[in-house]
This record gives structure tokens, C-alpha cells and sequence, in this order.
């Protein structure tokens, strides 16, 4: 097999670091068909995301959210995993990946087969109230808008990251919002919106994973906000080797070891099939 020459120095490099924790971002999930926040420079290519306490405070915040939620949501419950996912998978299989961690909400990696996967920004299949903690399946949700909100289905619209869409003007004044089943509060997708933070034991746990791992892997990230941030510091910090394959910068980009700067589905494709699996 002809190996692009980055593909081969990061075989090589795993070869000697075999153990390894992958750490995914959006870029990942380009090829799924769900756009990414930013450009290759790390700026933002749409408006900026919602904000947790602005969701909690205000309704006309929640009926923006699910009014483009209503049409963004399809195109991420339809997404399929794409070469990338499906490589990830088969290094785990062949005893490289041991732990991944995703900042991605569209669980396509689960969807791939992958089994040790913790998703650090939530998942967007469901949703919590936020009085009595209930999860519900989003696709129930998507049934409840769709039966009182049908002056949306005739609308054309952009996709955004995330299972958003680009809607705004009088179709957000007449949005009815949903409540929860169970006890009418407030229900929000059950994921980390900008402004919220990760729990605690969820970052304990990847800190105490990373820590067993020879190597870690950043696919797909410009690592611009913290959450996801924080573990290439705790890499580095901890003699870590960190290797990243992202076409674009990173906030990571001076701790490196190596970056392939290629699309993530063809080097992890070619990645895979290089590799011998580990006995």
C-alpha cells in the first residue's frame, strides 16, 4: 500500500505508541453531511450558538432553538457515518483506539460500531427537563413540534452545525413550545450548550483514561474552546504525546508532535487498512 508521506509518519507514530486516546471534533462529521462551526483558521462560519442561561431565561431564546431545531434535526438523525467513524471503529477493533473521546453530539460513532465512547458535549437524541430530570427521546419531540407547529414545514432553509437551520422572523412568533411529559417543565436537548459545563466526573474520567494511554489523537478539532481543550494541556503537561490529523489550525497546534493536515476520512481510511492489528 502507497501511504500518503503524513499517513505513514503517523503509522509509524502509532506503531511506537499503540495505546492510544482519539479525541474528535466536528471535522469528523463533514463528510456525514453536518457542517462544522468554523473555517480553517479556527472562525466562526455562522452565527454564534445558543447560550445555556439565555435558553433557560428567555422564551423567545427557546422558540428560535426549536424552530430551527424542528428542521435542522432530520438532517442529523439521517446522517450515516462516513469512512472516518467507520476507521475509528476498526482501530478499536485492532486494539489501537482505547478510549474515544467526542465533542460531537450526532452519536455517529456509536452508530459505526464503536463501543468505548464518551460523549463530552452530551447527545442531541435526547432531551432532559430541567425540573424534574426526565430523558425523552428527541424523535418524540420532533413528533410533538411537527403535530403544532406545521406553518414551519413549508419553509426552505440552511443547515447549521449541530441539527440547527437558519430561521428567523415572524415563523418564531408563532412557535408553540414543547414541555415535558411528565411534569410540563422546561425541557432541553440533553447536551452542553455554550455557557454550560461539562460534569465533572465526565472530565475526571477521561483525565484518569488519558493517563493510561501511550498517545493521544485529535481528529477532526480546531480545540478552540476548553472543554476539549484542557486534555491536550493535561497531555503535554503529563508527557503525552499528542498527534492531530485537522486540515485547518489549532489552539493546540505549538504541543504537537505531529499534524497531518489532510481530510480525516481518507488518512484514517488508509490509517486502518496499514495497520496489522495487535495481539
Amino acid at each position: 500500500m502507497t501511504l500518503e508521506p503524513s499517513v505513514r509518519l503517523l503509522r509509524d507514530f502509532i506503531l511506537e505508541h499503540p495505546r492510544l486516546m482519539v479525541l474528535t471534533g466536528a471535522g469528523i462529521s463533514q463528510s456525514s453531511g453536518i457542517p462544522t462551526y468554523r473555517d480553517a483558521t479556527g472562525a466562526w462560519t455562522s452565527s454564534q450558538p445558543i447560550q445555556h442561561g439565555e435558553f433557560l431565561r428567555d422564551a423567545a431564546v427557546r422558540k428560535r432553538y426549536w424552530a430551527r431545531s424542528y428542521k435542522g434535526w432530520p438532517n442529523v438523525a439521517s446522517a450515516r457515518p462516513n469512512s472516518a467513524h467507520l476507521a475509528l471503529s476498526q482501530l478499536e477493533a485492532q486494539a489501537y483506539v482505547q478510549y474515544l473521546v467526542t465533542q460531537n453530539i450526532d452519536r455517529l460513532h456509536q452508530k459505526a460500531g464503536h463501543q468505548r465512547v464518551i460523549d463530552l458535549h452530551g447527545r442531541l437524541d435526547q432531551v432532559v427537563c430541567m425540573d424534574c430530570g426526565e430523558i425523552a427521546a428527541r424523535a418524540d419531540i420532533q413528533q410533538w413540534l411537527a403535530a403544532h407547529n406545521s406553518h414551519l414545514d413549508h419553509l426552505s432553509v440552511t443547515q447549521r452545525p449541530d441539527g440547527d437551520a437558519e430561521i428567523e422572523g415572524a415563523a418564531l412568533e408563532e412557535m408553540q413550545l414543547p414541555s415535558c411529559v411528565h411534569c410540563s417543565g422546561l425541557i432541553k436537548p440533553n447536551v452542553v450548550f455554550y455557557g454550560g459545563s461539562v460534569d465533572k466526573k465526565i472530565i475526571s474520567r477521561v483525565f484518569e483514561q488519558l493517563s493510561q494511554c501511550d498517545a493521544l489523537l485529535v481528529v477532526g478539532s480546531s480545540l478552540m474552546v476548553y472543554s476539549s481543550y484542557r486534555f491536550c494541556k493535561f497531555a503535554h503537561d503529563h508527557d503525552i504525546p499528542i498527534v492531530c490529523i485537522n486540515q485547518g489550525l489549532t489552539r493546540a497546534d505549538e504541543l504537537l508532535s505531529l499534524k497531518v493536515l489532510l481530510g480525516c476520512a481518507e488518512t484514517l481510511k488508509q490509517l486502518a487498512e496499514s495497520l496489522p492489528a495487535r495481539g
